[in-house]
């Protein structure tokens, strides 16, 4: 314990430490002198700019972009213009803030990303200084001009300008100026000589900080937290307030007796902090002010630059690098000399246990008497996830589980999630990797976060292991970190398309949640478009391929593909958009090649598109669908002369396609138009348009029967229909002698039961009675039934022998009816008495076939005679 707390700084009731991260990998052979440095927070990567003033073509600025241990990223040299400021986006992307205003972004390997400007009334007057921020609303660039105006962007992803107001009486850039949050606004705080302004969106503030008397001099630098809760303000004189940011609380104020002004000055506090303090840096000295108005020296040999994090303060120099943070209080508590905590006891007593000996039990009694065994398992592992050294926290995490094996209701979660955290964080803190987070600003970053992170930095089989062990979901883990792989891969200028295609086969299979399509677009935009087509083959669904091989322009594979897939939106899709990018001839002649989009684009004419519908017919030579299309279009034409020259269009049509009955069928249809448009001009029957059967019944119905047998005779009209249609008509306008007169014409084919049917349909019995004669043998029965004949119907049962006209005669009869029922029942007895003699005599007749046919029973009887003489 001594060893651990021997880097300890006292400071009020708290203690500081200097942890050492990495021993720098870089070379720079000048160290950080003349150069231009933005390093990342949360362990984030450095930015250097080498002599930023050189102005020499011939020897330019070198801009170089490393890890924070010192692993290079990108180095090449800066060709564009002065550079003022630069700075790192949440994102980790490099912005590089030039004097016209113009701000340059690449990706953490130097890759150019995209560029903007701060105005053009920055253009017009250069940049003096410029500040990039980080707030809710994302990453910030605050400039002020050499007019003396500051202009804001709360985020550069959704660019908006604000040109803030006016400060009386500046003259250039302030003495020193900061950026503030508050209330979901950002405003600047600066100094002019002995007077504080508040910048915001409309006004200029005058403001004077609580408990800082003018006698302290001009302020001359400033910060604020890392939170931007706090604000630290620096005088001329030396002294050091530091408050809330809104300036309306003061914290401290401390005279540091240094009247130079710091090169650097940030705070240095973590969450739940004892005693934040101040940390300036001069070109020897590094001094660390609490708000308890005591101090810590640290003396600097190189020069170095500090970044602020959310719990300490980084300090890189050219050879290493530290963390400078107050020591938590659970640590404190478990390693500070003489110290009586829980955790202290436990983990002193497991190290007894370790030397075998007696003392670890005397140790853990004392813990149990007082109750404090599951607290001084938690300190032990809380203390653990705070420790740099993977030493001290093996020690912890032993003594913890040593503890645990003596209580029996104590949940294992928080130590089984420190545990896995701990091996994440070593694994990222390695050198070669280079992310030194602390556990603090792990669980602030957030395990999906710093996934992302390992994947920009192309950290692809750690974050794929850390993925597999910490059990992420496929989607959010292995398989989002092999699609990032698989877009990295295919810009790979070094291999083959077949190599890449096959490789990123075999590396990303069917891992769920990766899409071939997105990678293959990847691979387009590098301009690698054969590449993108064989990525395509391994995607699934087609409604992802087809999309993309539309944008490539290579319309043909994308029709085959939605043919291939079955679905018909999306070949309407393609078809669609193959017609708004074609010629017409070319569109014709794709669609040829692909009958299902050619019929499902027939189909959409149809409804949608008539006139294509046509132009595709002739393109084909489709004689056949070229006429249907002109009979179609002729019913929807109606002047005459129109439909008629649309019928001999499609007669022509026909006569190519050789369907002789389709000419017939369309002549006859033009006749028939012809004939209508006649009559209507004589009679005004309304004919036009209307079908020959429809054309014959309104005839008949009209009176015009000479008209109506000229129809049935010149277009051959089968007899049984127009005797039909005559026969309704005639019953229908009750004309019964014309009727009687039309059926003694000639012999009727349709029969005379149809007569009798219609007859009584129409309510007159009378007149159906007059055909019942006429019915053959074969309808006697039903005719006599339909007019209510019972007698005669019986009658006609009886004499045909037949059981089941005789069945259907006594189902029609009522108990008055004992007379007829009597016959029908006589009659059925000797049928089947006649059966039975037939059956002893001759057993092979089937009852069945005897019943349903009196002539076989007769001719039967009639045979058996014949033997018997």
């Amino acid at each position: 314990m001594a060893f651990i707390t021997a880097s300890w700084n006292p400071l009020g009731d708290a203690f500081y430490r200097k942890t050492e991260l990495y021993e720098m990998s870089w070379s720079l052979r000048d160290g950080l002198r003349d150069s231009l440095v933005a390093a990342a927070p949360y362990g984030g990567p450095i930015a250097l700019l080498r002599e930023p003033q050189r102005r020499s073509p011939s020897s330019r600025p070198q801009l170089e972009i490393y890890s924070a241990s010192g692993g290079a990223f990108a180095s090449f040299p800066w060709k564009s213009g002065p550079v003022v400021q630069l700075g790192w986006t949440v994102s980790d992307e490099l912005l590089c803030i030039q004097e016209d205003g113009t701000v340059l972004i690449y990706d953490l390997f130097g890759s150019f990303k995209r560029h903007f400007s701060m105005g053009q009334e920055v253009v017009q007057s250069q940049v003096l200084e410029a500040k990039v921020f980080h707030s809710p609303y994302g990453t910030g660039i605050a400039i002020v001009t050499s007019s003396s105006r500051f202009t804001l962007a709360t985020n550069i992803d959704d660019l908006k300008l604000r040109r803030l107001p006016e400060v009386p009486g500046l003259q250039g850039k302030p003495s020193c100026w900061v950026v503030l949050t508050q209330d979901r606004q950002t405003k600047v705080l600066l100094s002019n000589g002995p007077e504080l302004f508040i910048l915001d969106n409309t006004s200029c503030t005058v403001v004077c900080p609580s408990g800082l008397s003018p006698q302290d001099g001009s302020i001359v630098h400033m910060s604020v937290s890392f939170s931007y809760k706090y604000l630290a303000l620096l005088t001329d004189t030396g002294h050091l307030w530091t408050g809330l940011s809104t300036l309306q609380e003061k914290l401290s104020e401390v005279d540091t007796k240094k009247t130079t002004v710091p090169k650097q000055m940030l705070w240095c506090r973590r969450p739940k902090s004892q005693q934040p303090s101040v940390v300036l840096m001069w070109d020897r000295l590094l001094l660390v002010v609490g708000v308890c108005n005591e101090t810590i020296q640290y003396p600097i040999e190189d020069p170095c630059v500090l970044v602020g994090e959310m719990d300490g303060v980084r300090i890189i120099s050219s050879s290493n690098q530290e963390l400078l943070q107050e020591v938590p209080l659970v640590c404190q508590d478990i390693f500070k000399i003489a110290s009586m905590a829980p955790g202290a006891l436990l983990l002193e007593a497991h190290r007894e246990y370790e030397k075998s000996s007696q003392k670890a039990d005397e140790y853990l009694r004392e813990i149990k008497e007082q109750s404090m065994l599951g607290e001084a398992v938690r300190q032990c592992v809380e203390a653990a996830g705070h420790e740099y050294d993977t030493n001290t926290q093996k020690s912890l995490m032993r003594a913890a589980s040593f503890g645990k094996c003596f209580l029996t209701d104590f949940s294992p979660d928080q130590f089984v999630t420190t545990c896995r955290e701990l091996r994440v964080l070593n694994a990222v803190r390695d050198s070669s990797v280079g992310l030194p987070l602390t556990h603090t600003q792990f669980k602030q970053l957030t395990l999906q976060v710093l996934i992302d992170r390992l994947v920009y930095r192309q950290f692809y089989p750690l974050a794929i292991e850390i993925c597999r062990y910490l059990k992420i979901p496929d989607y959010q883990g292995v398989s989002r970190v092999l699609k990032h792989w698989a877009s990295c891969k295919v810009q790979q200028k070094d291999l083959t398309d077949d190599a890449i295609a096959r490789a990123v086969c075999v590396k990303v299979g069917d891992s769920p949640g990766v899409s071939y399509s997105d990678i293959a677009a990847k691979a387009y935009e590098c301009g690698r478009a054969e590449l993108a087509i064989k990525l395509l083959d391994f995607e699934a669904r087609s409604g992802e391929q087809v999309p993309l091989l539309l944008k490539m322009k290579r319309s043909q594979l994308a029709l085959s593909k939605a043919v291939e897939s079955g679905d018909t939106d999306l070949v309407y899709t393609v078809v669609s958009y193959l017609k708004n990018e074609m010629n017409r001839g070319d569109f014709f002649m794709t669609l040829r090649n692909q009958p299902v989009a050619l019929s499902l684009y027939r189909q959409f004419c149809k409804l949608q598109e008539q006139e294509t519908l046509k132009d595709l017919y002739n393109q084909d030579d489709d004689h056949q669908e070229l006429a249907n299309y002109y009979v179609t279009a002729s019913y929807r034409e109606k002047r005459l002369e129109g439909r008629l020259s649309l019928l001999q269009s499609a007669v022509d049509e026909y006569n190519k396609a050789k369907n002789e009955f389709a000419v017939k069928a369309t002549e006859d249809e033009m006749r028939l138009l012809r004939f209508q448009r006649k009559l209507d001009d004589e009679k005004g029957a309304g004919l036009l348009g209307l079908s020959l059967q429809v054309t014959m019944e309104t005839l008949l119905s009209l009176g015009l029967h000479k008209q109506a047998e000229q129809l049935y005779k010149d277009f051959r009209v089968p007899d049984k229909r127009y005797w039909w249609l005559k026969l309704k008509s005639l019953a229908e306008k009750e004309e019964w002698d014309e009727l009687e007169k039309f059926s003694k014409s000639k012999k009727s084919p349709i029969g005379y039961l149809a007569f009798v049917e219609v007859c009584i349909k129409c309510n007159n019995k009378y007149e159906a009675k007059k055909y019942v004669s006429k019915v053959t043998p074969e309808q006697k029965v039903k005719a006599h039934l339909a007019v209510g004949d019972l007698e005669g119907a019986a009658d006609a049962a009886i004499e045909r022998r037949n059981e089941a006209e005789m069945g259907a005669v006594l189902s029609r009869c009522s108990p008055s009816n004992s007379l007829v029922i009597e016959r029908l029942n006589r009659a059925r007895a000797a049928i089947a008495k006649n059966f039975d003699s037939i059956h002893t005599q001759a057993p092979h007749l089937d009852r069945r076939t005897s019943c349903c046919c009196p002539f076989t029973i007769k001719a039967s009887v009639c045979s058996i005679a014949g033997v018997i003489l």
